[in-house]
């Protein structure tokens, strides 16, 4: 595999079309079957398939294998375009950033157990998709932080109604109805209230999680992306500098309210870049990434780059619909 980074030893495991005749990369799923695929994909954590040559108009069908039921982007922080239902590209982040690990809506009171990612066009340069070992994440961190996180964390977002910094609220839940929304904070255990400028939204929620099949205990949160220190010494100082942390579109605290040092979210992001490995998109790869047992982030890329993903919570009932708190 194209790869890069230690990744102390752990690499997704390859699938790579060697055969004669036509790839079909669903027929290669099907003769696999759902049990066979999810048995692989809880031993593997992540699996990339290559050579399939895999199309535009050949994904949903592959899609519908790896991650059946699609779910939508409801609640989800990172800026991104629908391409059909439930398919969308991913991050919309600006591409001469990298974008630190993190396991999709982690932050959430549910999230997707799956994530499904198809290179339709690989940049020119860079944009490997990195992939870290959520166990091996936890380990790498210094004994003072993960004492720290042990009581949990407590998110906070601040979604305009239409003007400010950020995402809006309608974006964010995909929705222009406050019900829905109300009903979606309320089934999530969230706190929330509506301001003249839009909603204020407080989660409480573990820093740490265990895999419901393996057990494995893996970091689970988006501290580090949600802290102002993970964004870059100028960018920090550039928002503290327009608004007061209690108006900052995204922040988050330890459990009890006390802010979180900025040198423990900077050991956060770095080590879980240092341990990361990349997986090297070719056109037509597909990628298929348990989201509890392993975290994804992007690196910077030059040219154009398309990378569809999609997210399923087929096991919902032990995984992404367990009760977190």
């Amino acid at each position: 595999m194209d790869t890069a980074g230690s990744g102390r030893g752990w690499r997704p495991h390859e699938i790579v079309y060697e055969g004669a005749g036509a790839p079909d990369l669903a027929a290669r799923l099907d003769a696999l079957g759902a049990e066979g695929l999810a048995g692989l994909l809880t031993e593997r954590k992540a699996l990339v398939f290559r050579g399939f040559g895999v199309t535009p108009e050949g994904i949903v069908p592959v899609l519908d294998r790896l991650v059946p039921d699609r779910l939508p982007y409801v609640h989800g922080n990172s800026p991104r375009t629908r391409v059909s239902e439930n398919l969308y590209t991913s991050t919309e982040y600006p591409q001469e950033y990298t974008i630190s690990m993190h396991n999709e809506l982690s932050y959430a009171h549910r999230w997707p157990t799956r994530l499904g990612f198809y290179c339709e066009k690989a940049a020119e340069s860079g944009g490997a998709t990195s992939v870290l070992d959520g166990g091996l994440w936890l380990e790498s961190l210094d004994a003072e932080i993960r004492e720290a996180f042990a009581g949990g964390i407590r998110y906070v977002q601040n979604l305009h109604d239409g003007y400010g910094f950020g995402k809006s609220w309608q974006e964010t839940f995909e929705t222009e109805d406050r019900a829905p929304v109300e009903a979606f904070l309320r089934d999530s255990r969230a706190e929330w209230e509506w301001g003249p400028d839009g909603l204020r939204i407080s989660q409480l929620r573990p820093a740490t999680i265990r895999h419901p099949v393996t057990g494995a205990e893996v970091w689970f949160n988006q501290a580090d992306q949600w802290h102002p220190a993970g964004l870059g010494d100028r960018t920090s100082a550039d928002l503290y500098q327009i608004l007061s942390p209690e108006e900052f579109p995204q922040y988050v605290t330890f459990a009890d309210g006390s802010p979180i040092p900025d040198e423990y979210v900077e050991q956060i992001r770095d080590r879980g870049l240092e341990c990361a490995c990349d997986v090297d998109w070719r056109n037509g790869d597909v990628l298929l990434i348990d989201n509890v047992l392993v975290a994804h982030g992007r690196r910077p890329f030059e040219g154009t780059r398309r990378v569809l993903v999609a997210m399923s919570d087929v096991g919902a009932g032990e995984s992404a619909g367990a009760d977190r708190r």
